[in-house]
């Protein structure tokens, strides 16, 4: 038997719909189900509360709780913009406990668009080449390796880029036979 379960809260109430979908004949017509509660029965309501901790575990549960008593997390809501302008105030110390306080700042803390910002913050001017290899190996890399890599990397980089492209067609002078 397999059960898909919807939980949603909007403004004014909670929605819990249900559907359990089994293979045998004498369920396999049963249909879909929906509970509909206003915010503060469902505080009062315990069965559905242990359904919903079953279902999406105790983190969705109390996260849902806390929706339906008003507390909401706006600063989470504003916009990734203005979150990453706060951010760029914060050491990296705090952008790391930042990062673990919820799955949006994971992914803020985590994102190219940050740690771009913090690079070109902490660096007076930012090559195209070092831009380039940012694009290889991520912004959050070129700032935490040090100089002398960075320039080590680079001039690799540039051997690379400059080596002449071999004609397929020619042996190169490793493979030609010495007589």
């Amino acid at each position: 038997m397999k059960d898909y379960f919807h939980f949603a809260i909007t403004k004014s109430e909670v929605i819990w719909s249900w559907w359990k979908i089994s293979l045998r004949l004498g369920c396999k017509n049963a249909p879909p189900g929906q509970l509909r509660e206003t915010h503060e029965d469902f505080l009062e309501d315990n069965r559905l509360q242990n359904q919903v901790a079953m279902v999406f575990g105790s983190h969705i549960l109390q996260y849902s709780k806390n929706l339906c008593q008003g507390y909401y997390d706006f600063i989470a809501r504003l916009p990734n913009a203005l979150l990453f302008k706060i951010m760029g105030y914060l050491d990296l110390e705090n952008i790391s406990v930042l990062s673990r306080t919820c799955r949006k700042f994971r992914e803020l803390c985590n994102s190219e668009e940050f740690w771009e910002q913090t690079v070109r913050k902490h660096c007076d001017t930012v090559t195209p080449t070092v831009e380039a290899l940012a694009k290889e190996v991520g912004w959050k890399t070129i700032f935490f390796t040090n100089k002398l890599q960075l320039q080590l990397q680079i001039s690799r980089r540039k051997q690379k880029d400059n080596q002449p492209c071999e004609d397929k067609d020619e042996p190169s002078s490793s493979s030609v036979a010495l007589e």
